[in-house]
């Protein structure tokens, strides 16, 4: 009896699931976009060009995401959210995913009701400051004012290194990024603490004179960054997660925008199933058979993507390091796709 009842109630909650797994996919369908919650502006990553069109590499997720869904990279939403705004905003359906700046933490990942879908850029926390403070070294900056932004992970990180090293200081701590960007600019602190990707993108894109500052050489934290949806919802995480993927694994093989055409006729049995020669992978996650060749074609690979955005193609010049192929020494490893 007790085995009968536990069978009914295992059915109950598999169908339970089933049903809150396709709501998201029915929801962007029927919306005709993806909304895709990115930062307020951060220059190289999600930011509105001099049209105010979005670009960036976490926007390239959006429109990655869009081309797998929809067939075209254009039908997204872009929705503008700061740091105390995003979780809520994606927990209430304001957005069907955070393609934005935010770091995989286990509290993140289990106790707000929404899961990561992959990395798409490791990082770590780092320090800016005007050379004119003499600083060469973060051990060097004991009783600075160091600005951060509120609903970071940034606080946390920096209290527990700083203690850890014997370090006072003070913090001054603000609500938007801007705000930070321009508090920092002003003088009102001695040091800008956030993820060094968006130190270099705070140096190049929002201080008068880039030049006068330096990016100290201490990384302080492991911040691996990605994109987040709702819990409960297997099959919009299974489509996040593989549009992901599918960057990542056209670049390790040679599968670029410019070239997928031809690479469709390849014999390698790899790329036939990337790009949907061989059928099975649009059929498990309930998308057409070229899903992965419409992000490949219309928003490139990964490393195409890294390399216009944050790379040495951009103002950024951000080198791969940790972001490079797992064949090139990096921590970028595609699940493969068969």
């Amino acid at each position: 009896m007790n085995i009968a009842k536990g069978l009914v109630g295992a059915a109950l909650l598999m169908a339970a699931a089933q049903g809150a797994q396709a709501a998201t996919l029915d929801v962007v369908r029927q919306r005709g976009a993806v909304a895709c919650g990115t930062t307020t502006g951060f220059a190289g990553f999600s930011a509105p060009d001099a049209q105010g069109k979005w670009q960036g590499l976490d926007v390239d997720l959006c429109r990655a995401i869009a081309a797998a869904v929809f067939g075209d990279a254009n039908k997204i939403k872009v929705v503008p959210l700061n740091s105390q705004q995003r979780f809520t905003a994606l927990q209430s359906g304001e957005v069907d995913v955070l393609t934005r700046n935010t770091t995989v933490t286990q509290q993140r990942d289990t106790a707000l009701g929404i899961i990561h879908a992959g990395i798409n850029f490791y990082d770590g926390q780092g320090f800016l400051v005007p050379k004119s403070l003499g600083v060469k070294s973060a051990k060097e900056i004991n009783g600075a004012t160091i600005c951060l932004q509120t609903g970071t992970s940034n606080e946390n990180t920096l209290a527990d290194w700083a203690r850890a090293n014997n370090v006072t200081y003070k913090p001054v701590v603000i609500e938007t990024f801007n705000e930070v960007v321009n508090a920092f600019a002003a003088g009102r602190c001695d040091v800008f603490s956030t993820d060094a990707s968006g130190l270099a993108s705070i140096r190049i894109s929002k201080l008068q004179n880039p030049d006068d500052y330096v990016v100290l050489p201490e990384i302080i934290s492991k911040e691996p960054l990605g994109p987040f949806v709702r819990q409960g919802d297997d099959a919009w995480l299974n489509i996040v997660r593989w549009s992901l993927s599918a960057m990542i694994e056209a670049e390790e093989y040679g599968v670029t925008s410019g070239n997928v055409d031809e690479q469709a006729k390849s014999a390698n049995p790899n790329i036939k199933r990337i790009l949907g020669v061989t059928p099975g992978s649009g059929a498990n996650l309930g998308l057409d058979e070229k899903w992965a060749y419409n992000i490949v074609k219309q928003v490139g690979n990964y490393g195409e993507s890294f390399e216009r955005n944050v790379g040495e193609g951009s103002p950024l010049k951000i080198k791969r390091g940790l972001n490079a192929q797992w064949t090139q020494g990096g921590l970028m490893y595609a699940l493969p796709i068969r």
